[in-house]
């Protein structure tokens, strides 16, 4: 526990400083575009209805599924950028996050706003206007004023969502303090869970207490008062900020990782070796397969772990099977041709995708084979990760069997295995190199149609990096050098609680057990 406890503070600066950066940019953003938004909305009926009624529609599209939208726009505009002037720009991490959390922001400032300069005593306005006040003089010297404490009422509201919602940011690139939250949840550590949410709500509190100053100093005129929680959030913002000085200096690398154990140790070890060598490592995790990829492609991460069964489905589009060897030769032609992404090599084991089974639930249905299951199915309940029934390696495997379920869930990679103990689910899309199949004497059932491609685990290096020599240097001396057993195993060490390691330790171990 207190080896957890240290791992989660050691990463508490970068995490905080992430969050605080985006959350503060979103929301000043918020305030910049939503205060004259509001001051047109009080002044035209005609606008206030569609300005409020879009914000209010933003509001119902779930933050994480608006985070993950910004991203394909964004890179599309990039491409389209990149052919038209010669420059792009990263479409993965801040950017979409800032857009997406700045529309979030919105509604309470747009909806306080508008009230608050609607709520101004008619009397007041008549009196302006009878001392002779232009327009933008009673706007300014009057009517803002006046509604500045509802206003920043809103501000409040707009912050303590904000930062709420950045945690959702980490599956589109961003570190944040969802880092804990997400990895957390992945390997069952509940300490960074726990401590993802409370630096979270920590953050939104202090936020919310230095915005509390600022209103009180507008109900009450004082400037003391607002003074000092303007120095307050500045002074935050700017401690906060600090551990980001080393950042995106020459010398820096970002790793990327998908979202489940294994990935999470991979990218543990291709930072320490780059670390060993000088190296700034920034990691980018729980990124999905197809954004890791095109994040990779477009240069905004320089390195990460994939699977040849992956990138030739996905990437290259393609059904057919012709055999492991062929399909990492051809893919390392194909993606250094089409994208320019160098396939450094194999890791040396295959993390395939298998249909797994408890051992009496197998044994009790006569199953052994993915066609046995297919006699079963219409009577089972599958359970996959969150990827598997959207991808083509599912939609061949149901051709080749004619697959159909009674019913199908998607569950995080962790409780998809607890649903398999707990009988939730019968049969599960597992992963050939994790750990807990042996530790759990699961059944994996053969597939005699050789539906599911191969599946070795290869390095993955982005055009602008094609040629680094201490990239290629750290990362080269890794290509063939991990068994299957080995990665199992310190998987394993990662997924169950009574051997519980973070990745981190893990990636050292293996580092240690290969002579790496």
């Amino acid at each position: 526990m207190n080896a957890r406890v240290a791992a989660a503070w050691a990463l508490l600066p970068e995490y905080l400083a992430w969050h605080v950066l985006l959350s503060a940019s979103a929301l000043l953003l918020g305030v910049a575009i939503s205060l004259p938004l509001a001051i047109a909305a009080a002044r035209s009926p005609r606008l206030r209805w569609p300005v409020l009624a879009g914000a209010s529609l933003i509001q119902t599209i779930p933050s994480l599924a608006l985070l993950a939208l910004f991203y394909p726009l964004l890179l599309a505009i990039s491409a389209l950028s990149l052919r038209l002037i010669g420059h792009g720009f990263p479409a993965l991490g801040f950017l979409p996050s800032l857009l997406a959390l700045t529309l979030y922001s919105m509604l309470p400032i747009l909806r306080n706003g508008a009230a608050g300069i609607l709520g101004v005593d008619p009397a007041i306005r008549e009196a302006a206007d009878g001392v002779g006040m232009t327009p933008g003089q009673r706007l300014f010297q009057v009517e803002l004023p006046l509604a500045a404490p509802v206003i920043m009422a809103g501000v409040r509201t707009a912050a303590v969502w904000t930062i709420g919602a950045a945690t959702l940011s980490t599956p589109v690139g961003q570190t944040s303090l969802g880092n804990y939250i997400f990895a957390g949840l992945q390997t069952e550590n509940w300490v960074f869970v726990l401590f993802g949410c409370a630096a979270s709500a920590a953050l939104a509190l202090i936020a919310d207490q230095l915005l509390g100053l600022v209103e009180a100093g507008a109900r009450q005129r004082s400037r003391a008062l607002t003074l000092t929680g303007l120095a307050g959030l500045a002074a935050g913002v700017a401690l906060a900020l600090l551990p980001l000085a080393g950042l995106g200096k020459p010398g820096s690398y970002v790793i990327g990782a998908k979202n489940f154990s294994e990935q999470y140790i991979l990218a543990d070890l291709i930072a320490q070796r780059l670390q060993d060598r000088g190296a700034t490592v920034q990691r980018k995790e729980d990124l999905g397969s197809a954004v890791a990829y095109r994040a990779l492609a477009a240069g905004e991460i320089d390195a990460y772990v994939d699977y040849s069964g992956t990138l030739w489905t996905n990437v290259l589009q393609r059904g057919d099977n012709p055999g492991r060897r062929a399909v990492l030769d051809q893919l390392t032609t194909e993606l250094k041709r089409r994208d320019g992404v160098v396939v450094l090599g194999s890791l040396g084991f295959e993390n395939a995708y298998a249909f797994v089974m408890r051992p009496d639930r197998a044994q009790a249905l006569h199953i052994t084979s993915i066609a046995d299951l297919a006699r079963e199915a219409p009577h089972l309940t599958l359970g996959s990760d969150l990827e598997f029934l959207s991808r083509p390696e599912w939609k061949a495997v149901q051709s080749a069997y004619g697959l159909g379920f009674r019913t199908q869930r998607s569950y995080q990679p962790t409780f998809m295995y607890r649903a398999l103990s707990g009988g939730e689910a019968d049969v599960i899309s597992a992963f050939s190199s994790d750990g807990r199949i042996a530790a759990d004497h699961l059944v994996v059932l053969s597939d005699p149609k050789a539906a599911i491609p191969p599946y070795d685990a290869v390095v993955l290096i982005s055009p602008k990096r094609a040629h680094d020599a201490r990239l290629l240097a750290a990362l080269t001396p890794l290509i063939g050098r991990v068994p299957v057993e080995a990665m199992r195993q310190a998987n394993l060490t990662v997924d169950r609680d009574q051997q519980k390691a973070s990745p981190a330790e893990a990636a050292r171990a293996l580092r240690a057990k290969l002579g790496l």
